[in-house]
Protein backbone atom coordinates (compact mmCIF):
# COMPACT_ATOMS: atom_id res chain seq x y z
CA UNK A 1 0.00 0.00 0.00
CA UNK A 2 0.98 3.40 -0.98
CA UNK A 3 1.16 5.86 1.58
CA UNK A 4 -0.38 9.38 1.23
CA UNK A 5 1.52 11.85 0.34
CA UNK A 6 2.16 14.95 1.96
CA UNK A 7 0.59 18.03 1.33
CA UNK A 8 2.46 20.49 -1.50
CA UNK A 9 4.08 23.18 -0.14
CA UNK A 10 3.26 25.74 -2.79
CA UNK A 11 5.40 28.69 -1.64
CA UNK A 12 8.58 25.95 -2.32
CA UNK A 13 7.27 26.74 -6.64
CA UNK A 14 6.27 30.30 -6.49
CA UNK A 15 8.65 32.56 -8.34
CA UNK A 16 10.29 35.36 -6.51
CA UNK A 17 8.40 37.89 -7.76
CA UNK A 18 5.04 36.16 -5.80
CA UNK A 19 6.19 37.60 -2.53
CA UNK A 20 5.58 40.95 -4.44
CA UNK A 21 1.64 40.45 -4.76
CA UNK A 22 -0.44 40.85 -1.51
CA UNK A 23 -4.34 41.24 -1.14
CA UNK A 24 -5.98 44.97 -1.94
CA UNK A 25 -7.41 46.54 1.17
CA UNK A 26 -9.60 48.24 -1.15
CA UNK A 27 -10.84 44.41 -2.32
CA UNK A 28 -10.97 43.42 1.28
CA UNK A 29 -12.81 46.42 2.55
CA UNK A 30 -15.60 45.63 -0.55
CA UNK A 31 -16.71 42.83 1.62
CA UNK A 32 -18.11 45.68 4.26
CA UNK A 33 -20.70 46.50 1.72
CA UNK A 34 -22.14 43.20 2.45
CA UNK A 35 -22.64 44.57 6.64
CA UNK A 36 -26.13 46.42 6.53
CA UNK A 37 -24.74 48.10 9.73
CA UNK A 38 -21.90 49.51 8.33
CA UNK A 39 -21.73 52.88 5.92
CA UNK A 40 -19.59 52.37 3.63
CA UNK A 41 -17.16 54.92 2.07
CA UNK A 42 -14.79 52.62 0.91
CA UNK A 43 -14.84 50.80 -2.45
CA UNK A 44 -14.23 53.26 -5.64
CA UNK A 45 -17.63 51.67 -7.07
CA UNK A 46 -20.17 53.22 -9.71
CA UNK A 47 -23.75 53.48 -8.37
CA UNK A 48 -25.27 50.52 -9.92
CA UNK A 49 -28.85 52.41 -9.81
CA UNK A 50 -27.38 53.92 -12.48
CA UNK A 51 -26.36 51.50 -14.79
CA UNK A 52 -27.63 51.82 -17.95
CA UNK A 53 -29.85 48.39 -17.51
CA UNK A 54 -32.74 48.62 -20.09
CA UNK A 55 -30.19 49.73 -22.98
CA UNK A 56 -28.19 46.90 -21.80
CA UNK A 57 -30.44 44.87 -22.35
CA UNK A 58 -32.16 45.85 -25.09
CA UNK A 59 -28.56 45.38 -26.87
CA UNK A 60 -27.86 42.04 -25.60
CA UNK A 61 -31.11 41.04 -26.82
CA UNK A 62 -30.72 42.58 -30.22
CA UNK A 63 -27.41 41.18 -30.99
CA UNK A 64 -28.36 37.70 -29.73
CA UNK A 65 -31.37 37.98 -31.85
CA UNK A 66 -29.35 38.36 -34.73
CA UNK A 67 -28.48 35.69 -36.86
CA UNK A 68 -25.04 37.22 -37.97
CA UNK A 69 -24.28 39.21 -35.10
CA UNK A 70 -25.23 36.83 -32.36
CA UNK A 71 -22.80 33.85 -33.68
CA UNK A 72 -19.94 36.01 -34.13
CA UNK A 73 -20.36 37.84 -30.97
CA UNK A 74 -19.87 34.25 -29.02
CA UNK A 75 -16.82 33.18 -31.22
CA UNK A 76 -13.20 33.28 -30.99
CA UNK A 77 -12.31 36.93 -32.84
CA UNK A 78 -8.81 38.92 -33.01
CA UNK A 79 -7.46 40.43 -30.17
CA UNK A 80 -7.49 43.46 -31.30
CA UNK A 81 -11.26 44.13 -30.53
CA UNK A 82 -14.13 44.76 -32.27
CA UNK A 83 -13.65 46.80 -34.62
CA UNK A 84 -16.75 49.24 -34.10
CA UNK A 85 -15.86 49.98 -30.51
CA UNK A 86 -12.11 50.56 -31.48
CA UNK A 87 -14.16 53.63 -34.83
CA UNK A 88 -16.29 54.97 -31.64
CA UNK A 89 -12.73 54.76 -29.55
CA UNK A 90 -11.07 56.82 -32.46
CA UNK A 91 -13.90 59.53 -33.15
CA UNK A 92 -13.87 59.83 -28.94
CA UNK A 93 -10.47 60.38 -28.26
CA UNK A 94 -10.43 62.98 -31.37
CA UNK A 95 -12.68 64.99 -29.84
CA UNK A 96 -10.43 65.27 -26.80
CA UNK A 97 -7.62 66.01 -28.76
CA UNK A 98 -5.80 62.84 -29.58
CA UNK A 99 -5.48 62.50 -33.38
CA UNK A 100 -5.30 58.45 -34.08
CA UNK A 101 -6.26 55.97 -36.55
CA UNK A 102 -8.04 52.65 -35.77
CA UNK A 103 -4.49 51.05 -35.66
CA UNK A 104 -3.90 53.48 -32.38
CA UNK A 105 -6.48 51.44 -30.51
CA UNK A 106 -6.15 48.24 -28.38
CA UNK A 107 -9.52 47.22 -26.53
CA UNK A 108 -8.38 45.51 -22.79
CA UNK A 109 -10.39 43.81 -20.24
CA UNK A 110 -10.87 46.96 -18.03
CA UNK A 111 -8.04 49.60 -17.70
CA UNK A 112 -6.22 47.21 -15.04
CA UNK A 113 -5.20 44.89 -17.90
CA UNK A 114 -4.10 47.74 -19.68
CA UNK A 115 -1.78 48.27 -16.61
CA UNK A 116 -0.51 44.92 -16.14
CA UNK A 117 0.21 44.46 -19.94
CA UNK A 118 2.40 47.81 -20.06
CA UNK A 119 4.10 46.79 -16.81
CA UNK A 120 5.15 43.31 -18.54
CA UNK A 121 6.18 45.20 -21.48
CA UNK A 122 8.05 47.97 -19.68
CA UNK A 123 9.22 46.75 -16.08
CA UNK A 124 12.35 44.77 -15.50
CA UNK A 125 13.32 43.93 -11.92
CA UNK A 126 15.03 46.54 -9.71
CA UNK A 127 14.17 49.17 -12.36
CA UNK A 128 12.36 52.53 -11.38
CA UNK A 129 8.52 53.33 -11.56
CA UNK A 130 7.56 57.02 -11.26
CA UNK A 131 4.28 57.52 -9.36
CA UNK A 132 2.12 60.03 -7.71
CA UNK A 133 1.89 59.80 -3.53
CA UNK A 134 -0.63 59.12 -3.27
CA UNK A 135 -1.54 56.83 -6.31
CA UNK A 136 -3.96 54.56 -7.39
CA UNK A 137 -3.45 50.74 -6.01
CA UNK A 138 -4.53 48.69 -8.52
CA UNK A 139 -1.64 50.42 -10.77
CA UNK A 140 0.75 49.39 -7.38
CA UNK A 141 -0.26 45.89 -7.54
CA UNK A 142 -0.13 45.23 -11.15
CA UNK A 143 3.55 46.46 -11.12
CA UNK A 144 4.54 44.93 -7.95
CA UNK A 145 4.81 41.25 -10.13
CA UNK A 146 7.62 42.61 -11.74
CA UNK A 147 9.65 43.34 -9.27
CA UNK A 148 10.07 47.38 -9.32
CA UNK A 149 11.42 50.11 -7.11
CA UNK A 150 9.01 53.35 -6.71
CA UNK A 151 9.95 57.09 -6.72
CA UNK A 152 7.84 59.86 -6.55
CA UNK A 153 7.12 62.34 -9.24
CA UNK A 154 7.27 66.05 -9.06
CA UNK A 155 10.40 65.85 -6.22
CA UNK A 156 13.43 65.53 -7.89
CA UNK A 157 14.51 66.47 -10.92
CA UNK A 158 15.86 64.20 -13.87
CA UNK A 159 19.37 63.59 -12.92
CA UNK A 160 18.36 62.13 -9.81
CA UNK A 161 16.08 60.29 -10.83
CA UNK A 162 17.89 58.39 -13.33
CA UNK A 163 21.21 58.24 -9.84
CA UNK A 164 18.84 56.76 -7.86
CA UNK A 165 17.52 54.02 -10.45
CA UNK A 166 21.16 53.16 -11.35
CA UNK A 167 21.71 52.64 -7.45
CA UNK A 168 19.09 50.43 -7.52
CA UNK A 169 20.11 47.92 -9.89
CA UNK A 170 18.03 49.11 -12.70
CA UNK A 171 17.05 52.10 -15.13
CA UNK A 172 13.54 54.44 -14.86
CA UNK A 173 11.01 52.44 -16.87
CA UNK A 174 8.37 55.08 -17.06
CA UNK A 175 6.08 57.34 -15.08
CA UNK A 176 2.35 56.70 -14.40
CA UNK A 177 -0.44 59.35 -13.71
CA UNK A 178 -4.49 59.39 -13.20
CA UNK A 179 -4.58 62.55 -14.64
CA UNK A 180 -8.31 63.93 -13.61
CA UNK A 181 -9.85 63.20 -10.30
CA UNK A 182 -7.20 60.97 -9.45
CA UNK A 183 -7.77 57.82 -7.74
CA UNK A 184 -7.17 58.18 -4.20
CA UNK A 185 -6.60 61.98 -3.83
CA UNK A 186 -9.55 63.38 -6.19
CA UNK A 187 -7.31 65.71 -7.60
CA UNK A 188 -6.20 66.98 -11.05
CA UNK A 189 -2.87 67.10 -12.46
CA UNK A 190 -2.78 70.97 -13.81
CA UNK A 191 -1.78 71.74 -17.13
CA UNK A 192 1.71 73.19 -15.59
CA UNK A 193 2.44 69.97 -13.92
CA UNK A 194 1.22 67.78 -17.04
CA UNK A 195 3.97 70.34 -18.77
CA UNK A 196 6.23 69.52 -16.22
CA UNK A 197 6.03 65.93 -16.64
CA UNK A 198 6.03 65.64 -20.46
CA UNK A 199 9.79 67.58 -19.90
CA UNK A 200 10.50 64.97 -17.51
CA UNK A 201 9.92 62.11 -19.45
CA UNK A 202 11.45 63.84 -22.25
CA UNK A 203 14.41 64.41 -20.34
CA UNK A 204 14.65 60.99 -18.72
CA UNK A 205 13.40 59.44 -22.52
CA UNK A 206 10.63 57.28 -20.64
CA UNK A 207 7.49 56.43 -21.52
CA UNK A 208 4.42 58.34 -19.66
CA UNK A 209 1.51 56.09 -18.53
CA UNK A 210 -1.78 57.90 -18.35
CA UNK A 211 -4.41 57.21 -16.61
CA UNK A 212 -7.46 58.38 -17.49
CA UNK A 213 -10.19 56.25 -15.85
CA UNK A 214 -12.41 59.44 -14.40
CA UNK A 215 -12.09 62.43 -17.03
CA UNK A 216 -15.62 62.14 -18.12
CA UNK A 217 -16.94 62.56 -14.55
CA UNK A 218 -16.48 66.59 -14.37
CA UNK A 219 -18.71 68.68 -12.21
CA UNK A 220 -17.45 72.18 -12.53
CA UNK A 221 -14.23 73.98 -14.12
CA UNK A 222 -12.73 73.61 -17.38
CA UNK A 223 -11.27 70.56 -18.53
CA UNK A 224 -7.70 70.06 -19.06
CA UNK A 225 -5.69 68.69 -22.39
CA UNK A 226 -5.25 65.05 -21.99
CA UNK A 227 -1.40 64.48 -21.43
CA UNK A 228 -1.82 62.50 -24.90
CA UNK A 229 -2.96 65.74 -26.68
CA UNK A 230 -0.34 67.64 -25.38
CA UNK A 231 2.47 65.24 -26.13
CA UNK A 232 1.35 65.25 -29.83
CA UNK A 233 0.72 68.87 -29.86
CA UNK A 234 4.78 68.74 -29.00
CA UNK A 235 5.79 66.09 -30.96
CA UNK A 236 3.28 66.73 -34.01
CA UNK A 237 1.44 63.02 -34.16
CA UNK A 238 0.55 60.09 -31.49
CA UNK A 239 3.20 58.14 -33.64
CA UNK A 240 6.23 60.21 -31.97
CA UNK A 241 4.37 60.78 -28.54
CA UNK A 242 5.89 58.87 -25.62
CA UNK A 243 2.03 59.03 -23.74
CA UNK A 244 0.38 55.86 -22.97
CA UNK A 245 -3.34 56.94 -22.79
CA UNK A 246 -6.00 53.76 -20.60
CA UNK A 247 -9.29 54.40 -20.79
CA UNK A 248 -12.16 52.95 -19.71
CA UNK A 249 -15.90 51.97 -19.92
CA UNK A 250 -16.02 51.10 -16.35
CA UNK A 251 -16.94 54.04 -14.07
CA UNK A 252 -19.11 55.47 -17.26
CA UNK A 253 -20.98 52.29 -18.07
CA UNK A 254 -20.46 49.61 -16.01
CA UNK A 255 -17.69 47.46 -14.52
CA UNK A 256 -18.88 44.55 -15.08
CA UNK A 257 -18.66 43.95 -18.67
CA UNK A 258 -14.69 44.84 -18.15
CA UNK A 259 -14.23 46.64 -21.22
CA UNK A 260 -11.51 49.33 -21.27
CA UNK A 261 -8.80 50.63 -24.27
CA UNK A 262 -5.22 51.53 -24.46
CA UNK A 263 -4.29 54.52 -27.05
CA UNK A 264 -0.55 55.09 -28.15
CA UNK A 265 1.47 54.96 -31.10
CA UNK A 266 0.97 51.75 -33.05
CA UNK A 267 4.34 50.40 -32.89
CA UNK A 268 3.22 50.13 -28.94
CA UNK A 269 0.31 48.89 -29.73
CA UNK A 270 1.34 45.91 -31.86
CA UNK A 271 3.52 44.62 -28.74
CA UNK A 272 -0.04 45.02 -26.50
CA UNK A 273 -1.87 42.97 -28.87
CA UNK A 274 0.68 40.24 -28.60
CA UNK A 275 0.70 40.22 -24.46
CA UNK A 276 -3.20 40.06 -25.52
CA UNK A 277 -2.68 37.04 -27.57
CA UNK A 278 -0.58 35.28 -24.64
CA UNK A 279 -3.01 36.54 -22.10
CA UNK A 280 -6.55 36.15 -22.93
CA UNK A 281 -6.80 36.29 -26.71
CA UNK A 282 -9.61 38.88 -26.58
CA UNK A 283 -12.20 40.62 -24.51
CA UNK A 284 -15.38 39.17 -24.93
CA UNK A 285 -16.64 40.12 -28.36
CA UNK A 286 -20.22 40.05 -27.21
CA UNK A 287 -19.51 42.40 -24.30
CA UNK A 288 -17.73 44.68 -26.66
CA UNK A 289 -20.66 44.94 -28.97
CA UNK A 290 -22.89 45.96 -26.53
CA UNK A 291 -20.40 48.89 -25.00
CA UNK A 292 -20.97 49.91 -28.64
CA UNK A 293 -24.05 50.22 -28.89
CA UNK A 294 -24.17 51.82 -25.58
CA UNK A 295 -21.40 54.27 -26.41
CA UNK A 296 -22.50 54.95 -30.07
CA UNK A 297 -26.61 56.03 -29.11
CA UNK A 298 -26.07 57.33 -25.58
CA UNK A 299 -22.91 57.98 -24.25
CA UNK A 300 -22.76 61.98 -23.42
CA UNK A 301 -26.52 61.66 -22.54
CA UNK A 302 -25.84 59.07 -19.94
CA UNK A 303 -22.39 60.78 -18.89
CA UNK A 304 -24.30 63.92 -17.22
CA UNK A 305 -26.85 61.83 -15.78
CA UNK A 306 -24.23 60.41 -13.72
CA UNK A 307 -22.35 63.79 -12.78
CA UNK A 308 -25.85 65.00 -11.45
CA UNK A 309 -26.15 62.83 -8.35
CA UNK A 310 -22.19 62.25 -8.18
CA UNK A 311 -22.41 66.26 -7.82
CA UNK A 312 -24.87 66.03 -5.15
CA UNK A 313 -22.78 63.20 -2.97
CA UNK A 314 -20.01 65.00 -3.32
CA UNK A 315 -21.32 68.64 -2.03
CA UNK A 316 -23.15 66.53 0.73
CA UNK A 317 -19.72 65.27 1.68
CA UNK A 318 -17.83 68.50 1.26
CA UNK A 319 -20.40 69.93 3.39
CA UNK A 320 -20.51 67.44 5.62
CA UNK A 321 -16.59 67.66 6.54
CA UNK A 322 -16.67 71.36 7.17
CA UNK A 323 -19.76 70.84 9.38
CA UNK A 324 -18.12 68.48 11.75
CA UNK A 325 -14.04 67.92 11.03
CA UNK A 326 -12.29 69.22 13.74
CA UNK A 327 -9.67 71.63 13.35
CA UNK A 328 -6.60 70.44 11.80
CA UNK A 329 -8.26 68.22 9.52
CA UNK A 330 -7.97 69.05 5.60
CA UNK A 331 -9.45 67.43 2.56
CA UNK A 332 -9.18 67.81 -1.34
CA UNK A 333 -12.11 69.19 -3.18
CA UNK A 334 -12.43 68.02 -6.19
CA UNK A 335 -14.42 68.75 -9.16
CA UNK A 336 -16.02 65.82 -10.86
CA UNK A 337 -14.58 61.37 -10.04
CA UNK A 338 -15.36 59.93 -6.71
CA UNK A 339 -13.04 60.40 -4.08
CA UNK A 340 -11.99 62.94 -1.19
CA UNK A 341 -8.40 62.32 0.41
CA UNK A 342 -8.40 63.78 3.74
CA UNK A 343 -5.21 64.38 5.70
CA UNK A 344 -5.58 63.70 9.62
CA UNK A 345 -3.43 66.25 12.13
CA UNK A 346 -0.26 64.68 12.19
CA UNK A 347 0.55 61.27 14.65
CA UNK A 348 -2.53 59.73 13.73
CA UNK A 349 -2.86 57.00 11.39
CA UNK A 350 -5.61 55.86 8.97
CA UNK A 351 -5.58 52.22 9.20
CA UNK A 352 -5.61 52.71 13.61
CA UNK A 353 -8.66 55.10 12.66
CA UNK A 354 -10.43 52.89 10.84
CA UNK A 355 -10.30 49.59 13.43
CA UNK A 356 -11.37 52.33 16.06
CA UNK A 357 -14.25 53.61 13.07
CA UNK A 358 -15.61 50.04 12.31
CA UNK A 359 -15.90 48.90 15.96
CA UNK A 360 -17.37 52.60 17.46
CA UNK A 361 -18.85 53.86 14.87
CA UNK A 362 -19.75 51.62 11.56
CA UNK A 363 -17.76 53.67 9.07
CA UNK A 364 -15.78 52.18 6.67
CA UNK A 365 -13.44 53.51 4.25
CA UNK A 366 -9.43 52.93 3.12
CA UNK A 367 -6.40 53.97 5.13
CA UNK A 368 -4.15 55.97 3.50
CA UNK A 369 -0.78 54.04 3.70
CA UNK A 370 -2.43 51.57 1.17
CA UNK A 371 -1.82 54.41 -1.39
CA UNK A 372 1.79 54.78 -0.74
CA UNK A 373 4.41 52.64 -2.65
CA UNK A 374 6.56 53.21 0.20
CA UNK A 375 4.25 53.24 2.91
CA UNK A 376 4.08 56.61 3.53
CA UNK A 377 0.87 59.73 4.19
CA UNK A 378 -0.70 57.41 7.08
CA UNK A 379 -2.59 60.12 8.49
CA UNK A 380 -4.96 60.03 6.12
CA UNK A 381 -7.88 58.30 4.73
CA UNK A 382 -9.75 57.79 1.37
CA UNK A 383 -13.39 58.70 1.33
CA UNK A 384 -15.96 57.45 -1.17
CA UNK A 385 -18.80 58.85 -2.04
CA UNK A 386 -20.72 57.70 -5.52
CA UNK A 387 -22.87 54.65 -3.46
CA UNK A 388 -24.26 56.46 -0.70
CA UNK A 389 -27.46 59.00 -0.84
CA UNK A 390 -26.76 62.40 0.30
CA UNK A 391 -28.46 61.88 3.69
CA UNK A 392 -26.22 58.71 4.61
CA UNK A 393 -23.15 60.43 3.52
CA UNK A 394 -23.83 63.47 5.90
CA UNK A 395 -24.51 61.42 8.99
CA UNK A 396 -21.43 59.05 8.31
CA UNK A 397 -18.98 62.15 8.40
CA UNK A 398 -20.57 63.64 10.69
CA UNK A 399 -20.51 60.18 12.74
CA UNK A 400 -17.04 60.13 11.58
CA UNK A 401 -16.32 63.55 12.86
CA UNK A 402 -17.17 62.72 16.20
CA UNK A 403 -14.51 59.71 15.90
CA UNK A 404 -11.82 61.80 14.89
CA UNK A 405 -12.26 64.49 17.60
CA UNK A 406 -12.31 61.91 20.45
CA UNK A 407 -9.46 60.08 18.53
CA UNK A 408 -7.41 63.50 19.05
Amino acid sequence: MIAPEAAVDWSDWFAGRVSRMYASEIRELLKLLERPDVVSFAGGIPDPALFPMDAIRRAYSEILGDPVLGTSSLQYSVSEGYGPLRRWIVDYMRRRGVPCELENIVITSGSQQGLDFIAKLFIHPRDTVLVQEPTYLGALQAFNAYEPHYDVLFREKAAEYRRKAAENGGRVAFAYVVSDFANPSGETLSLADRRALLDLAQELHVPVLEDAAYEAIRFEGEPVPALAALAIERSGSIERSRVIYCGTFSKTVCPGLRVGWICAARDFVGKIVLAKQGGDLHSATINQMVVHRIASTMFDEHVRTLVTPYRRRRDAMLGALAAKMPAGVTWSKPEGGMFVWVTLPEGMDGAELLERSLLEERIGFVPGGAFSPNGAVRNTIRLNYSLAPEDVIAEGVARLGDLVSRAL
